[in-house]
């Protein structure tokens, strides 16, 4: 897909705050550190739409964006090891469950997983929690660039029978692009499902 617009709309802490529900959502979670805002960056084609950083948990609100004035990104607080203040990280729990279990606009949640990682406890109970309010969900396995093409296959074929997934994961690299064209084709077809919703442009 080609991007030619996108725009940060706002950031939220409570339902309150967030942008009026006009688009169809896409929601993008992960542990701290396995490469989201670099992920959300690479497919939009931006640099610096979302925030990187060495430093884990620099996302804290639910940072809502806009991609070609008919989708939104919401980029979702990193768990794990995120190095803020424990009031701060308490917070975040309550904060995206509130968005998940209330946002009428919200058609994919996207898991990001390091997958030179096997998944920790955080990740099977965001999974779980997800299958529990039949969310749909894709998983997406970042920094495949860091290891041989064999490897790459043996650590998708644990973490996928780990997790006990009924299909198969994404292989993407922020580094190389690969993985980018994969991730918004499975995008569309999760929103052209959706006959009530308007078609997302393919140029």
């Amino acid at each position: 897909m080609k991007v030619v617009s996108t725009e940060f709309i706002k950031s939220a802490l409570e339902p309150s705050q967030y942008p009026d529900g006009a688009f169809p959502e896409i929601a993008f979670a992960g542990r701290s550190n396995v490469g989201k805002s670099s992920l959300i960056n690479a497919i939009t084609q931006r640099k610096n739409l979302a925030r990187t950083s060495s430093t884990p948990g620099c996302t804290q609100f639910i940072n809502f964006f806009r991609v070609n004035k008919q989708i939104s990104f919401v980029d979702l607080p990193g768990y794990g090891f995120a190095k803020v203040p424990v009031a701060i990280r308490k917070n975040w729990k309550p904060m995206v469950e509130t968005y998940l279990k209330e946002r009428k606009v919200l058609r994919l949640v996207i898991l990001i997983l390091d997958i030179r990682r096997d998944p920790s406890d955080e990740e099977f109970a965001f999974l779980h929690w997800l299958r529990i309010y039949n969310i749909s969900v894709l998983v997406v396995l970042t920094k495949i660039d860091k290891l041989s093409r064999s490897q790459t296959a043996v650590r998708r074929r644990r973490i996928k029978e780990v997790l006990d997934l009924p299909t198969d994961t994404v292989l993407f690299s922020a580094r190389t692009g690969e993985g980018k064209a994969v991730v918004w084709r499975l995008i569309r077809e999760v929103l052209d499902r959706e006959p009530s919703l308007p078609p997302i442009s393919k140029v």
